[in-house]
């Protein structure tokens, strides 16, 4: 199994991050690129602008249509994306990456990562992507949402965990398409966590899930950024 290298980026803007996935994307090698966002809303492939309901420009929000599925999200300050940029295992051992199976790993990662962090008792709601609080409840609430992209067998976008975001934000928008159901945090449910404890979380169960077990240096890794021409973004040795 590669090892899997872990990078925190800190604060990157959406087009950014997308050009340091592509840039891992045609290397070898299992990333995962953990890292927070300006205030950004981002559609799928099949996502609704009419699902923004707000102008952007006045609240202070870029938008970025993007290659990911799903529809409308939120990416801000307080939220923890994660990019695993990965060789998924084709099916049976074939070309073809197993989608619903990578979306589940996903899922459980953050899943466990949660009950590392104290709030146990979440999980998937189904015909719903994502991470749910108290999914078989009369209220479930969406923590993380999922939207990722599988070509020829490499993984691109990922999960985004909302751990102390302001959910206001979640109301300028109809989250993932989904109009009837709440959108909540770490710090919501009366779980504070630091977002540098919440990355150690993450990136523990990552190792776990993809990395048989470490990760390369042991630990993660905090990266310079540096704009190479065209808008492409590099990643420098570790700092």
């Amino acid at each position: 199994m590669n090892p899997l290298r872990i990078r925190w980026l800190g604060r990157v803007s959406y087009r950014d991050a997308h050009a340091c996935q592509q840039a891992m994307f045609e290397r070898s090698g299992d990333y995962l690129l953990l890292l927070e966002h300006p205030h950004v809303f981002t559609l799928g492939l099949r996502g609704d602008e009419a699902n923004i309901l707000v102008d952007p420009v006045e609240v202070g929000a870029e938008v970025v249509c993007t290659d990911r599925g799903g529809d409308v999200t939120y990416h801000g300050p307080g939220q923890l994306v994660g990019y695993p940029v990965m060789t998924i295992p084709g099916k049976r051992g074939g070309g073809m990456a197993d989608t619903v199976a990578y979306v589940r790993s996903v899922e459980q990662l953050v899943i466990d990562a949660l009950g590392d962090l104290g709030l146990v008792g979440c999980g998937r709601l189904s015909d719903y992507p994502g991470v749910w609080v108290d999914p078989d409840g009369q209220n479930p609430r969406k923590i993380a949402a999922i939207g990722v992209r599988l070509s020829r067998t490499r993984s691109m976008h990922g999960f985004a965990l909302n751990v102390d975001c302001d959910l206001d934000w979640f109301n300028r928008i109809v989250p993932c398409g989904i109009p009837d159901k709440a959108v909540t945090s770490l710090a919501a449910e009366g779980r504070r966590a630091t977002m540098r404890e919440v990355v150690d979380a993450v990136a523990a169960r990552a190792a776990n899930c993809w990395g048989g077990g470490g990760m390369e240096g042991g630990g993660v890794a905090c990266v310079r950024r540096a704009r190479n021409g065209a808008g492409r973004c590099g990643l420098a040795p570790a700092a």
